[in-house]
């Protein structure tokens, strides 16, 4: 393993460990993350060969330069032309499988495990769609500036079963849509996936 896989490791434990952070509300599970986070930042310093001080200050929140964060989702169709979506345990409401980029993990990668991770069925990546910058269209209002990646996959397997943090998993026409989470995708999206999906043209949606 060379220097940058490891610090690739690295980077995810550190990943790992921040996000353990922002949603534990457990102070034994807080003191544990924040021990992960300083032994991550401990070997990123003896590999890149940096003083700890610098790799530190590196990460300190105020010195960060902002960017947008990044979801990816997967757009997959049936041989009915019939869209997966998942049922979200947060809102009940149905958006295609997907979620926030992990560090260390492509972002087609991505794409086919959370595919996995919520509706059971294992697929592979056929081409990406598009990128989608929240902003342009009409979501409810957050305070993230959100890039949206899609990539349209074709099943190879699995059970169709919802995921563990999910209260369903189904195929729908596209005129017989469920009601969506419109936080995480919207009518117009679904047509415009759809559009680009079943076309023979393979140029890329962008903004």
């Amino acid at each position: 393993m060379d220097s940058k896989e490891q610090l690739n490791l690295i980077k995810r434990i550190k990943a790992l460990a921040e996000a353990g952070l922002v949603f534990t509300q457990d102070d034994y599970d807080k003191e544990r993350y924040e021990e992960l986070k300083s032994i991550s930042l401990k070997l990123m310093a003896f590999v890149a060969d940096e003083p700890m001080e610098v790799i530190q200050d590196f990460f300190m929140p105020q010195q960060d330069y902002p960017t947008p964060k990044v979801d990816v989702r997967g757009f997959v169709l049936n041989d009915k032309d019939e869209i997966l979506m998942a049922k979200e345990s947060v809102d009940g409401k149905w958006t295609i499988p997907g979620g926030w980029a992990d560090i260390g993990i492509t972002p087609s990668e991505i794409a086919v495990k959370e595919i996995e991770e919520e509706t059971g069925l294992k697929t592979e990546v056929v081409r990406f769609l598009g990128v989608y910058d929240k902003q342009v269209h009409p979501h409810p209002p957050e305070p993230y500036y959100i890039y949206k990646l899609f990539f349209l996959c074709r099943i190879t397997g699995g059970e169709l079963k919802a995921g563990f943090d999910m209260l369903d998993a189904e195929f729908f026409p596209l005129d017989q849509l469920p009601e969506l989470s419109q936080e995480r995708i919207l009518e117009s999206q679904l047509k415009h996936l759809f559009q680009l999906a079943k076309s023979s043209q393979t140029d890329v949606y962008f903004d």
